[in-house]
């Protein structure tokens, strides 16, 4: 992760926007209020790596804890970080093969999740009324330099990721919630039960059952494992006992034991959405007030400078022109926005994905476009340390399928790029 003293300069650092024409798009709003609003992403040719980019309004994403925890239960449809998933559709959930790191072999670890609904008219059906994405990684840096070299690969034989991005998509009419839009009162309830998830992680469907109190499911023998070792051998004897006892003919029935999901998952927050645009008329107010501590002016030649510096650096010139977009609002964790043209806003200028690098929909076989990107900021909310082997990207950027196809399994992995930070780079962070 970036060291925090460089970003708490760039909170202070007030600079004109690096584009000169902004257009305001709107994004289907989520039916909690959550994330679908607008990021502010970068525009620019497929063969057109130069500085001259055009923005459009886009929705910044932030954490913060929520209010009442009902509020992230799956009939509420939220979007999120950390903890466990939402599931959209409770019963059919990625196979065995699909939540593993296919790197090492380890159950992948909830990111995020972004409730994306596309109306009948933006995608040309109704099986887009719900609509959320996924992102799962695995937690070991390890992992994810090995990734780096995966994604770049074409037409592997067989595809080994550390990062997955998953799609899962409803019609208004569906076997697992009302029709009708939720109260959010606390009074929601799911039209159907869900399936039995892991006793440990409580992310993926737990298909393996404890072979001696057969009540504790578990995704993967890893996770039965870590399970065992924590404590459920305890809990299992006493289970095992209340059962025997229960068959006697006792009164005593035994409970079904709890879904952990404790220090091994990341802190749980509800994600909350911004647009862009609201910042830069915050920083015209602020440049506005006389007694502001960087004048407007100030600030453009800062940023002149700076990109005087590092003239000839292209790495260093997109690593400041990035700090320098992020400053507006320090804290975003999340850029989302859906446009058939939209860039995600890289760090780097080497390593950028061209349209041939971003495989077609292996579902359907159309183009992947660009969606959201997740920044290296929700690693500090997540709690994890600045340390040599600690887990660290630049960002992420999931691309999906430009149809938002339907059909085939409930969750459809899409592509997730990463960019990790270079050598180059920290010598400014």
């Amino acid at each position: 992760m970036a060291s925090e003293e460089p970003m708490e300069k760039l909170k202070t650092l007030r600079i004109t926007s690096l584009d000169d024409d902004e257009n305001e798009d709107e994004v289907p709003i989520g039916l909690n209020g959550s994330l679908n609003g607008s990021v502010n992403l970068t525009l620019h040719d497929e063969e057109d790596d130069d500085e001259d980019e055009d923005q459009v309004s886009v929705v910044l994403g932030f954490v913060e804890k929520p209010k009442n925890k009902w509020t992230l239960l799956r009939q509420l449809f939220p979007s999120k970080a950390g903890g466990a998933p939402a599931w959209l559709d409770p019963v059919n959930l990625p196979n065995n093969a699909s939540c593993c790191c296919d790197l090492c072999g380890e159950p992948l670890q909830f990111v995020l999740q972004i409730y994306a609904p596309l109306t009948e008219e933006e995608s040309g059906k109704n099986s887009t009324f719900h609509r959320t994405l996924y992102m799962f990684m695995c937690n070991s840096m390890t992992c994810l330099l090995r990734d780096q070299h995966e994604q770049w690969k074409r037409n592997p034989e067989k595809v080994m990721r550390s990062v997955k991005v998953f799609r899962c998509q409803l019609s208004q009419h569906n076997p697992f919630y009302s029709s009708e839009k939720p109260k959010y009162d606390g009074t929601d309830k799911p039209s159907a039960a869900g399936a039995t998830l892991c006793s440990w992680c409580g992310t993926w469907k737990g298909d393996k059952i404890c072979g001696s109190c057969r009540k504790a499911r578990y995704c993967s023998e890893r996770h039965q494992t870590t399970h065992w070792k924590s404590g459920h051998w305890t809990e299992c004897r006493q289970w095992t006992a209340s059962q025997d006892i229960a068959e006697c003919g006792s009164k005593t029935t035994s409970a079904a034991p709890p879904i952990v999901v404790r220090n091994h998952v990341w802190p749980e927050f509800e994600i909350i959405n911004e647009d862009e645009s609201e910042y830069d008329t915050e920083m015209s107010d602020d440049n506005m007030n006389a007694n502001s501590l960087v004048s407007r002016s100030k600030n453009d030649e800062m940023y002149t400078s700076m990109m005087d510096t590092f003239k000839g650096d292209a790495d260093n010139r997109s690593w400041t022109s990035f700090h320098v977009r992020i400053s507006k609002a320090p804290n975003q964790v999340l850029r989302y926005l859906r446009e058939p043209k939209a860039k995600p806003l890289l760090p780097m200028s080497s390593g950028r994905p061209s349209r041939a690098d971003i495989p077609n929909c292996t579902h359907c076989g159309k183009p992947r476009s660009f969606e959201f990107q997740v920044l290296p900021q929700l690693l500090y909310y997540f709690g994890v340390e600045n340390e040599e082997n600690s887990l660290d990207w630049a960002t992420i950027i999931a691309y999906t399928c430009e149809d938002s196809c339907e059909g085939g399994v409930a969750y459809k992995e899409e592509f997730a790029f990463v960019q990790l930070v270079t050598q180059s780079t920290t010598s400014v962070r």
